[in-house]
């Protein structure tokens, strides 16, 4: 879709796949995952890994707040925002938890700064002073020169979206959004003000 464009797909994949960077595309967008276990708001950035007919993939470690919250209630919302685009995509869904396989693949897709990250973001790092953070950091490279395998705390989700909004901003008129809900019968489409 383009900011002169009017007309809009039954499909809201086809969007996605002109919006998103494919998923062999290391510079993966940032994405805002908000969560509201026991009725209490809470958001934070991270990366989304990958996306496919079924949905969002993100991944984390298994001790975080996130999958505490996600195991009270799987109800997420997602915020990708484009600036340079003047575009930004929100989903509404429900988080669950990814396949073993998928698993596998984007741990091996992440750079290797990610893959060690997974290994070493844990409170007991985070309380290190800084100079004992980085000879850590530098150590635990060295003694993996050969790759890292998938940490045991590796886990992930994939949103399987109910609703899809895709806003677009113009700087000669008024934004709009487009707005994909699902239903038994696929998507309904429909246009509202920005």
């Amino acid at each position: 879709m383009t900011r002169s464009d009017d007309t809009f797909p039954a499909d809201p994949w086809q969007l996605l796949g002109a919006w998103l960077p494919s998923n062999d595309d290391p510079a993966r967008p940032l994405m805002t995952l908000a969560t509201a276990a026991d009725g209490v708001p809470d958001a934070r950035t991270l990366l989304l890994s990958e996306f496919d007919e079924h949905g969002f993939y993100f991944h984390t470690d298994t001790r975080s707040r996130k999958v505490r919250q996600l195991a009270a209630d799987g109800r997420v919302a997602l915020m990708l925002h484009f600036p340079d685009k003047a575009r930004q995509l929100t989903v509404q869904g429900v988080a669950e938890p990814a396949p073993a396989d998928e698993l596998r693949r984007a741990f091996r897709a992440r750079s290797p700064y990610l893959q060690q990250l997974a290994w070493q973001n844990t409170i007991e790092f985070a309380g290190l002073p800084l100079a004992d953070r980085l000879a850590a950091w530098s150590a635990f490279k060295d003694d993996h020169a050969d790759g890292f395998g998938q940490p045991l705390t590796w886990t992930g989700y994939l949103v399987r979206p109910s609703r899809l909004t895709f806003w677009v901003g113009n700087p000669d008129t008024a934004s709009r959004r487009t707005e994909y809900t699902r239903t038994p019968e696929g998507w309904a489409v429909n246009l509202l003000a920005g």
